[in-house]
C-alpha cells in the first residue's frame, strides 16, 4: 500500500486498483502545497470520518471530477448528496460495507459533527466516527484512521476486532486529544500497531505545531511513529 499524507487529517491510500481519499481537506489547508487535481487523480473512493469542514473539504468537487464513491455515515451521505455527490454508500457506527477490493467499517469517536448554514443555523451531520479500511488482500495492511477523537479504552476492542497495522492518530490538542492522550491510546490500547502516523496538527495556530511532544510521550515506543512530510508517499 502506498500512503500519502496530504496535511491535517487527509490521506491518500493506493492499493490494487483502488485509490482511497480519507478526509480530503485540501483547499484552505495551510499544510497542503499541491493541487487538488493531482492529489485526487484516479480517486475511486472518498471516505469521511465526520462532517466538519476541515474533513469534508473538497469532497464534492473531487467526486464530481473523478466519479469517486462517497462512503460515510447516513446523515452526511444525505447532506452531501444534496450538494451534488452522485455516488454514495451510507452506513453507521459499527457497520461494514464491501467496496470490492476492501471494506470500510465505521467505529466510534468522541467529537462532534455539524455544519453551519448561511443563516448561522447548525445542522447535525450524524455521529463522528473513526474508519477502518480493510483490504481483502492479505498482503495489504489494515488502516485505522481515528478521525477526530479523545482517547477511549474501547480502542483496544477496535484493535482486537480489526488488527490494524497502520493508525492515523490526531494529536494536535484543542479539538482532539493532545500528545499525552494520543500516546496513551497507542501505548496502552493499540500496542501492536507497528506504523503510527500523527495528524491533525500544524494546520492552524491553536493546534500543536509539531509532533515532538507526542514522540516524547511515546518514549521507548517512539520507533513505531512515522512522521512523513506533507505530500510524501511511502510504502507499507
Amino acid at each position: 500500500m502506498k500512503i500519502t499524507w496530504l496535511g491535517h487529517s487527509a490521506y491518500r491510500l493506493e492499493f490494487g486498483s483502488s485509490v482511497v481519499l480519507i478526509d480530503p481537506f485540501l483547499t484552505g489547508n495551510s499544510s497542503f502545497t499541491g493541487t487538488v487535481e493531482d492529489a485526487s487523480k484516479g480517486a475511486t473512493h472518498v471516505v469521511l470520518t465526520h462532517g466538519h469542514a476541515d474533513h469534508v473539504g473538497d469532497t464534492v468537487a473531487i467526486t464530481k471530477a473523478t466519479g469517486a464513491k462517497l462512503v460515510t455515515n447516513f446523515e452526511l451521505c444525505q447532506y452531501l448528496g444534496r450538494k451534488g455527490v452522485a455516488a454514495t454508500d451510507s452506513m453507521n457506527t459499527g457497520g461494514t460495507t464491501d467496496q470490492g477490493e476492501f471494506s470500510v467499517t465505521l467505529t466510534i469517536a468522541f467529537h462532534s459533527s455539524a455544519e453551519m448554514d448561511a443563516n448561522g443555523v447548525l445542522h447535525n451531520l450524524g455521529l463522528p466516527n473513526g474508519v477502518v479500511i480493510s483490504p481483502k488482500s492479505a498482503s495489504e495492511p489494515v488502516v485505522y484512521h481515528m478521525g477526530d477523537t479523545d482517547v477511549f479504552s474501547d480502542m483496544a476492542i477496535i484493535g482486537e476486532l480489526y488488527r490494524p497495522k497502520v493508525a492515523m492518530v490526531p494529536m494536535g490538542d484543542r479539538y482532539t486529544m493532545g500528545a499525552r492522550g494520543a500516546a496513551l491510546a497507542m501505548r496502552r490500547f493499540l500496542p501492536d500497531v507497528p506504523v503510527v502516523l500523527p495528524c491533525h496538527y500544524r494546520t492552524f495556530l491553536p493546534l500543536a505545531q509539531s509532533p515532538d511532544d507526542f514522540l516524547r510521550e511515546m518514549g521507548d515506543q517512539a520507533g513505531r511513529v512515522r512522521v512523513p512530510a506533507v505530500g510524501e508517499s511511502f510504502e507499507v
